[in-house]
């Protein structure tokens, strides 16, 4: 346990980033599931809505240092593969 001032302190700054971060990596995995949903229902317009607002979460997530860039990139490029590949079946 924490036995300064500022280690206590440190201790509560670390526990409210911590809960803010899982909120925010929740929010994120959650938009990636509802992308996958999208494209498993086939809906074309739906998905790339979506994919849109997942991809503005995760440069968000970035940003702030919840995920790595190299793992944005990844998600992002693996989502837009199936989007593409939902537009060429639809069409």
């Amino acid at each position: 346990m924490a036995n300064t001032r500022q280690a206590k302190k440190r201790v509560r700054q670390a526990e409210r980033r911590r809960v803010r971060n899982q909120a925010a990596r929740s929010t994120v995995r959650s938009a990636i599931r509802q992308v996958r949903e999208a494209l498993a229902s086939g809906h074309a317009e739906n998905s790339r809505g979506a994919y849109l607002k997942v991809s503005s979460l995760v440069d968000r997530a970035v940003g702030k240092g919840l995920i790595h860039c190299n793992q944005a990139a990844r998600i992002k490029s693996r989502l837009n593969r199936h989007l593409k590949q939902l537009a060429t079946r639809s069409a």
